[in-house]
């Protein structure tokens, strides 16, 4: 299992990610956006409005280079930090059949960006523990 339960738990209680990706001048995007973990793939699906008119989309599809964290602040006395970031290969997807999102609906083209993780960063959510693992 690429994720440890606690993980999966924490990305469940979370509705949006920041999803970093490359245009093709090597400048840097980041975009906030929702998500799901997609059990049957073991992947990240990203959805959204129009998202095969995105750039972000369009980065993914020209080389196929994503990170994607999710966080919080579980406190602020004390500080507390949660996180977990997932970097790996990425596809732009216009026509998946095995989303997690199901059909396209309310706005959204049914295009998704799956994230494929290789390694996952996590702090914060299991007992304040970090845990750094390459899992691809």
């Amino acid at each position: 299992m690429i994720f440890t339960e606690t993980e999966l738990d924490y990305l469940a209680s979370q509705r949006l990610g920041r999803l970093a990706t490359a245009q093709p001048d090597g400048t840097l995007q980041v975009s906030p956006v929702g998500f799901r973990y997609n059990s049957a793939t073991d992947t990240i699906d990203i959805a959204g409005r129009a998202m095969t008119a995105s750039r972000k989309f369009r980065n993914v599809a020209d080389n196929g280079r994503a990170a994607f964290v999710v966080d919080d602040l579980a406190s602020i006395q004390p500080w507390h930090v949660r996180c977990v970031e997932i970097r790996g290969p990425a596809e732009a997807i216009a026509e998946p059949a095995d989303s997690a999102y199901g059909p396209a609906t309310g706005g959204f083209d049914g295009a998704i960006i799956r994230i494929h993780p290789q390694r996952v960063i996590s702090f914060g959510i299991s007992d304040g523990a970090t845990s750094a693992r390459d899992v691809g």
